[in-house]
Order: structure tokens, then C-alpha cells, then sequence
């Protein structure tokens, strides 16, 4: 006799957001540069060090047109923003 077993994986959990911010603009390419402004905004809102992390964010925006949800963290899903190291190999994006 012959027995199939079939699996089935669960849906991949989706992220939540902690405030109303749709969740576009957190994929690699998906803002527009007009857009990076209030996403580091938000971003950068709980930092002591609101003025370079901005800046910094901005420059990556720019180039990676994504930045993370929320104000720490989550980088998986943006990887140009993730993997842009500085000289010493240190996070250059906020």
C-alpha cells in the first residue's frame, strides 16, 4: 500500500507596521526620490543624532530609492540600503 503525504507551509507572516505608513516604499527601487524625505523622517525620528542620521539616510535613499520600516532595524528588506558598508565596513545607512 502507498501513502502520499501531502505538506503545506504556512504563509510567510507579513510585517506590521506601528503606525498608518503603507508599506510601499520598503522594497529596493519602489519609492520615488521626492518620497525619501518623510520615510528618513520617520526613520530617523527616535535618534539622538537626528541631523547625520537624515543625512545619511537621504544619501542611501537616494541611491537604493527604499528605506525600512520602522525606526530601527528591519533592513531585510531593503538590501541595497542593508549592504552599503562605509570604509571600515560599518552600516553606512541608518
Amino acid at each position: 500500500m502507498l501513502q502520499a503525504t501531502i505538506t503545506t507551509e504556512a504563509p510567510a507572516p507579513q510585517p506590521q507596521g506601528s503606525n498608518n505608513q503603507t508599506m510601499s516604499g520598503i522594497t529596493e527601487g519602489s519609492l520615488q526620490p521626492q518620497e525619501c524625505g518623510p520615510r528618513c523622517s520617520t526613520r530617523c525620528s527616535n535618534t539622538q543624532y537626528k541631523k547625520p542620521c537624515l543625512f545619511f539616510c537621504q544619501k542611501c535613499c537616494a541611491k537604493c530609492l527604499c528605506v525600512p520600516p520602522g525606526t530601527y532595524g528591519n533592513k531585510q528588506f531593503c538590501p541595497c540600503y542593508n549592504n552599503w558598508k562605509t570604509k571600515r565596513g560599518g552600516p553606512k545607512c541608518p
